[in-house]
């Protein structure tokens, strides 16, 4: 998956390696990859894990489905060739953001599975973990937060994931939670434990 257009475009090297930003920082660049279907509590989970890590002393970010399409990804639609698209960007945003030193935490539904493991692919040479938020179809389409799985059952939303679309689960993420099961701050304390296991060992924070 690949778009560039010219033989004459050349990668400029930055001055510090990968090991001495983790040095600096005290950790290492890292995605976590939430997957799952709209109103699983991708988004929820993303920000409250990034509030996690940031008290912590992590630089983290959330690249959320929603917000990036205000404007990155603002001229794509949700066709299979858009969805591709969209994930091929956002896969080399993230490989930025590693390269800055961050843990990127990504929150969209990415629903098929070649596009999910292209992206891991592109990590083949850094830190990433696919978190499953498996939270079923009922419960979210139960939650509506959106209003969406309304109007996709009366055919107002074409290609939604679920309903008109489909969505392939993860055959072996790294990590599955499911938020109609588990609380919020269990389930942050469940990805928080993946990223140790994963080699991210931060700082406590200041003691209170």
């Amino acid at each position: 998956m690949t778009t560039r257009r010219s033989d004459n475009v050349v990668w400029s090297p930055g001055h510090l390696s990968p090991a001495q930003r983790a040095a600096s920082l005290g950790y290492g660049a890292m995605t976590v990859w939430l997957t799952g279907l709209s109103g699983s509590g991708k988004s929820t989970l993303a920000f409250a894990l990034e509030a996690r890590l940031l008290a912590r002393r992590v630089h983290a970010y959330v690249l959320d489905g929603d917000n990036v399409r205000h404007g990155l990804n603002g001229d794509l639609g949700f066709s299979p060739s858009d969805r591709a698209e969209n994930i091929r960007r956002i896969g080399h945003v993230c490989r930025l953001f590693n390269d800055a030193g961050l843990v990127v935490i990504t929150a969209f539904i990415s629903p098929y599975r070649k596009d999910r493991a292209w992206v891991r692919e592109l990590h083949r040479d850094t830190r990433f973990v696919e978190v499953h938020v498996s939270t079923p179809l009922e419960t979210c389409e139960q939650r509506d937060v959106k209003g969406l799985y309304a109007r996709a059952r009366a055919g107002e939303i074409p290609d939604f994931s679920g309903i008109s679309a489909p969505y392939e689960p993860p055959e072996s993420p790294e990590l599955a939670v499911d938020t109609s099961a588990s609380s919020l701050g269990d389930c942050v304390e469940a990805i928080l434990a993946l990223l140790e296991r994963h080699g991210l060992r931060p700082s406590p924070g200041p003691t209170r």
